[in-house]
């Protein structure tokens, strides 16, 4: 594989670390595309490694001067606004979710490029009785889902409408090293580790699981395959459900946890559901992805990563409390 020049947006999130990390090993050149102000914590052990370009992109001026000086190859665009339970701000959603992820297209359209992965979000489909395929009605079931719908149709119309390689990857839910430290698999290990729980909901709420590892795995893959549908959608999730229930059991296993769970000690929240899994067919047999860790083997790495990197998380957790 030829070095490429890649930039990423939400490079210094949960996600996008990774990426950034996966695509340094494989000998790129990587630029992050950060906001002024950003939280440089999961990526200071590569800064020497990778360029950091501070742009607002809702900036347009700004960020087609930063395009067309960087010309980039690869864009990878992770910037995101409400998958967190405390960002509940519409407009902010809004603005990075839609405005910011037309400009970074219209941005790139003008530069040119060989290959633009968009983020979607498995919220798109709402609730279902099935595993969606990307072919499936959308009824987004928060007003994140509602963004990030719309982000996905603009990307898929540009695509289709210019003929161009525009993907989105509508992921899962992701979980391994460098997530936020109050998310549930980090809450379970910081916890697990000293014996407890965390305060938990409805144990029967289940998720399709899926390790960093194999997450950015399926970036790669789609900008090295460059599939021939302008647009295509792909659902990056391994395929099984794992209740809530089940992830605690793991991590009773793994940590060896004797306290028993207080079930819905936490409150729910509206995108809770007990049916909640990937079909993942079309990306399986379109570009030959398919996720190598299962649960419990995600779950033993993440663990691995806590307890080898104590000081860089409990530093991150002490930032969240304040």
């Amino acid at each position: 594989m030829l070095m490429k020049r890649a930039i990423i947006t939400g490079g210094s999130g949960f996600v996008g670390a990774n990426l950034a990390r996966r695509l340094v090993r494989d000998g790129h050149e990587v630029t992050l595309l950060v906001k002024p102000g950003f939280d440089p914590w999961r990526i200071e052990s590569i800064r020497k490694k990778i360029r950091i370009k501070e742009v607002n992109l809702l900036d347009r001026q700004a960020l087609d001067q930063v395009i067309a000086l960087l010309k980039p190859e690869w864009i990878f665009h992770l910037a995101v606004n409400g998958a967190y339970s405390y960002q509940m701000d519409l407009f902010q959603m809004i603005q990075t979710n839609i405005v910011g992820t037309v400009n970074l297209v219209e941005s790139c359209l003008k530069s040119g490029f060989e290959v633009f992965v968009n983020t979607g979000s498995s919220s798109e489909y709402g609730f279902k009785d099935h595993a969606p395929s990307e072919i499936d009605y959308l009824e987004p079931n928060s007003y994140y889902a509602v963004t990030k719908a719309t982000g996905t149709m603009f990307c898929r119309y540009i695509a289709q409408s210019n003929k161009v390689n525009i993907y989105t990857l509508r992921l899962y839910s992701v979980f391994g090293p460098y997530e936020e430290a109050a998310r549930l698999i980090p809450a379970l290990i910081l916890r697990g580790i000293k014996g407890k729980f965390p305060p938990l909901v409805n144990p029967d709420i289940a998720r399709d699981y899926v390790y960093t590892e194999d997450c950015v795995d399926a970036f790669i893959k789609v900008a090295e395959h460059k599939p021939k549908e302008y647009g295509a959608v792909y659902n990056v999730g391994s395929g099984i459900q794992t209740s809530l229930r089940q992830v605690a059991e793991v991590a009773r296993k793994v940590l060896k946890i004797k306290a028993e769970p207080n079930w819905g000690s936490m409150p729910g929240r509206i995108w809770d559901t007990n049916l909640w899994v990937a079909d993942n067919n079309k990306i399986k047999n379109g570009i030959g992805w398919k996720s190598k860790y299962n649960f419990e083997q995600g779950f033993r790495k993440t663990v691995n990563w806590f307890k080898e990197n104590t000081e860089l998380w409990e530093a991150n957790l002490k930032k969240f409390r304040k």
